[in-house]
């Protein structure tokens, strides 16, 4: 599955509460061994240029003024002026108290994430080496941290979703969750890059969120340990009356490859229903959604990709349509981002799935990411998704054919109150 081509936020557009962290912790107990944090920030971006502006290399260096060549191929733009760039770099070489501990190559990377922020677009972000390796390994489910997605909001930090039985989901985090602070420091303004570096960390050491969510008029600090898991893509579980459950964590590298396997014990096994769990699923890949999605759907297309250009891109249906036909329940909830809203909304626009739970968090647009030499990377919005029907999943999100409220507060322990409709209805 190539690497650039992947649905991402986060969404993290992210808001909503998930379920009890009791009962999940139960349910899924011997599943996962302690955690980190998955921190897909849905959204990073591309690089619009090839290089940078030259500056005498007396003044800033000859390996600055080379990587800064602003006479790219895409040619110097006539009306912006970059004198300025070069005043404030010379300031800060000369003046800053501390400028001796400052590398050039840091100034590079800060201005190029500068360059990316100023699109207003929390899902575009340019990230230095490390951030980038980081968020290579989160796509291949293996992470430290406290196992939550992290993402922007109405320009807020909140928690996308954090994942069953882990440090976040014991700690009690929820989707939709306000991150005000990161071990005391404020989040205002805030970018996703830049949390997920401060929350991700060794495991065994801890962090504190500074926690407030709809409904509680207090903040309140939750402080949780880190760790280390690499974290399944797919769940299943047999259900009563011939159930087939499957709970998917996340559109990452692996997921078609888990998923074809319980495709193949459900057709072998004669299940006559089956429970597809997308709550807190923050996204992945676009091939892996359409792959997925395409069990179901027998014709026609998944999904619609639309670009600045006007172009558009048409994704089809593919494959064999093995679960075409078997009875169909399709669990989301404010969590449930980007691919995960690809999937739901295909299934729901084709009459294929029941969609159960609350509205999904509306993240539709696609990041390109491209990786360069020195290992950094870049993710850029470039397009926008729409269902079959035409739906702009970046603006309306997929509302529940059945809405079904959970209520972490109120549920036993053991109790979902979704999967429980999810079973009425198929019977």
């Amino acid at each position: 599955m190539p690497a650039g081509r992947q649905v991402k936020n986060l969404k993290l557009k992210i808001m909503s509460d998930i379920s009890p962290v009791k009962a999940r912790a139960h349910k899924y107990v011997g599943v996962y061994v302690a955690i980190i944090l998955f921190v897909m920030s849905f959204g990073l971006g591309v690089l619009v240029g090839q290089g940078w502006m030259n500056k005498n290399a007396s003044t800033t260096g000859g390996n600055v003024a080379s990587f800064l060549n602003l006479n790219s191929s895409a040619g110097r733009p006539d009306s912006a002026e970059f004198d300025e760039f070069w005043t404030v770099w010379d300031k800060i070489k000369e003046k800053y108290v501390k400028s001796g501990t400052v590398k050039d190559q840091d100034l590079v990377y800060g201005a190029i994430a500068g360059l990316v922020y100023s699109l207003g677009d929390p899902y575009s972000m340019y990230m230095p080496p490390k951030a980038a390796e980081e968020f290579s390994k989160s796509l291949s489910g293996e992470f430290e941290g406290i196992g939550a997605e992290i993402g922007v909001k109405n320009n807020q930090l909140v928690v996308v979703a954090p994942l069953p039985d882990t440090p976040a989901d014991r700690a009690g985090l929820r989707a939709g969750d306000k991150i005000l602070a990161i071990d005391k420091i404020d989040t205002s303004g805030m970018d996703t890059n830049t949390a997920v570096m401060k929350i991700r960390g060794v495991a065994g050491t801890t962090v504190v969120l500074t926690i407030t969510r709809d409904g509680v008029l207090k903040a309140k600090e939750f402080p949780i340990v880190r760790a280390q898991i690499n974290v399944p893509s797919v769940l299943y579980l047999d259900k009563p009356g011939n159930v087939a459950y499957l709970r998917v964590m996340q559109f990452n590298e692996n997921v078609v490859s888990d998923f074809e396997k319980y495709v193949n014990k459900i057709k072998k096994d004669g299940k006559t229903g089956i429970i597809l769990d997308l709550r807190n699923n923050p996204g992945g890949y676009l091939d892996a959604a359409v792959a997925m999605a395409s069990e179901w759907v027998k014709t026609g297309p998944v999904v619609s990709e639309r670009f600045s250009s006007t172009t558009i891109n048409i994704h089809d249906t593919i494959g064999k349509h093995r679960l075409a036909g078997i009875k169909t329940v399709v669990l989301i909830n404010g969590g449930s981002a980007s691919a995960s809203e690809i999937v739901a909304g295909a299934l729901q626009d084709t009459k294929t799935a029941t969609i159960v739970g609350e509205k999904s968090f509306g993240k539709g647009s696609v990041q390109e990411y491209e990786p360069f030499a020195d290992g950094s990377a870049l993710k850029l919005t470039v397009a926008e998704w729409f269902t079959p029907n035409n739906k702009n999943i970046n603006e309306l999100g997929i509302t529940p054919d059945v809405e079904v409220k959970e209520d972490s507060e109120k549920e036993k322990v053991g109790e979902d109150v979704m999967i429980s409709k999810a079973l009425e209805l198929l019977k």
